[in-house]
């Protein structure tokens, strides 16, 4: 079954939270180096990830993506229990 946009991008937050490398990002979130960039552009611009500072190049859920990360699972919640 194909996974939604919004599912991608949660699941991305969710590998995020503690830093993470794209390779890592890429394998745990069964993605590909080519559709991971877009993804990682788009969560960039709009604040929910951020470069974390340090010798290697790792993506941080910001706060605000924590709180959209929360968001979606309580509405992935309520959908699950109807």
């Amino acid at each position: 079954m194909k996974r939604s946009r919004n599912k991608i991008i949660s699941e991305i937050l969710e590998i995020c939270m503690e830093g993470a490398s794209k390779t890592r990002i890429v394998y745990q979130g069964n993605l590909n180096f080519r559709t991971v960039n877009p993804y990682l552009q788009l969560l960039m611009k709009n604040d929910l990830i951020r470069i974390k500072p340090g010798p290697k190049v790792l993506y941080e859920t910001t706060e605000k993506g924590k709180v959209l990360l929360e968001n979606f699972n309580r509405v992935q919640k309520e959908f699950n229990e109807l």
